[in-house]
């Protein structure tokens, strides 16, 4: 089960990678085509959807390589025994507020998709389309808080950026 998790965040990463190179290749092409006199319906609102896309695919992977933002300073003042119960229950409460967050993000997707709801700009992309890679994401960044929270009940370290996944 750990490999496959594992390979999931990585899957995020990689996704939220090329995406990141969508950016630049949106950008790009509206640059060169605007240099060029031609009109390339779309560009900005790609390079959005991608910027976007990136963000979310990237957070679980991120979380779980420990390169998120940690508060450590009041983890650091406690005794260890209240440290780790106070980051069991942040990784609670992130979980729920994840697992809330991917819920709806999915919701919105698939309301996008019945409502055939298209983006108002000349592109007319329809929206569950870039709604989609949001949604992965969170799914996957709440099953990342999931994961954490079930390896730190069981008493495993809270992972960093110097440290090797097992």
């Amino acid at each position: 089960m750990r490999r496959f998790l594992d390979g999931l965040y990585g899957l995020g990463a990689v996704l939220g990678a090329l995406c990141t190179v969508g950016v630049l290749l949106a950008v790009l092409a509206g640059i060169m085509a605007r240099e060029m006199g031609w009109n390339i319906p779309g560009t900005d609102a790609y390079a959005g959807y991608f910027m976007a896309a990136a963000g979310f695919l990237a957070l679980a992977s991120t979380f779980k390589h420990g390169e998120h933002i940690r508060v450590t300073l009041i983890l650091n003042s406690l005794s260890p025994a209240r440290s780790r119960r106070l980051d069991i229950f942040a990784l609670a409460v992130g979980a729920i507020l994840a697992a809330a967050f991917a819920w709806y993000s999915v919701k919105l997707a698939h309301d996008s998709w019945d409502f055939n709801d298209v983006s108002t700009s000349n592109d007319a992309t329809p929206l569950w389309i870039p709604q989609v890679s949001m949604a992965f994401g969170a799914v996957l960044f709440c099953i990342a808080l999931v994961d954490e929270l079930l390896r730190r009940l069981r008493g495993h370290a809270a992972p960093s950026s110097q440290q090797v996944h097992e």
